[in-house]
């Protein structure tokens, strides 16, 4: 999947390390941890902190990491992807935070039981860490299993949303 028209994007600290914001004229097209597998690498697009939205995306990240769980509609979102990862991500977006749901889950929601890898395969393409909440997603068995940005990062976002991880 070609990387949408961006205009602009901003390294934001977080206490588990520096995100990569981007965004589209219509929202947030990707927020990115460094050490995340799908990491688009330099995006070639101007550093813009001030531009509004790059404003409210930062704030809505403050906000997050001193406990206060963001809305699922608190920013627009520009998410690029086939229809399939769509779904997903459409689905991630209704997991609420302090809870978690099995891949299995998540591809019986959308329509496609019997498509629990590809479900998994779309989970970690998703453009959009902790907004499109990917680290929700866990094993058949609840077991923490692949997260792009590493399990540390999954686990520590867990915990900051109040869910009980070993």
């Amino acid at each position: 999947m070609a990387m949408p028209h961006l205009i602009a994007q901003a390294r934001l600290d977080t206490p588990l390390g520096p995100l990569t914001a981007a965004i589209t004229e219509r929202g947030l097209a990707g927020l990115w941890f460094d050490p995340q597998v799908h990491h688009p690498g330099a995006l070639g697009v101007p550093e813009r902190r001030q531009h509004p939205l790059m404003r409210d995306v930062a704030a809505v990240m403050v906000a997050y990491f001193n406990g206060t769980m963001p809305e699922p509609d608190a920013l627009p979102l520009d998410l690029h992807g086939t229809p399939f990862q769509q779904a997903v991500w459409q689905a991630l977006l209704e997991v609420p935070a302090g809870r978690t749901r099995t891949y299995g889950a998540v591809a019986a929601h959308i329509g496609r039981p019997r498509a629990v890898r590809a479900v998994g395969v779309a989970v970690g393409r998703n453009p959009v860490s902790i907004l499109v909440p990917c680290h929700r997603i866990v094993g058949s068995t609840g077991a923490l299993t692949g997260y792009d940005g590493g399990l540390d990062i999954k686990r520590a976002l867990l915990r900051l949303e109040g869910v009980a991880v070993d």
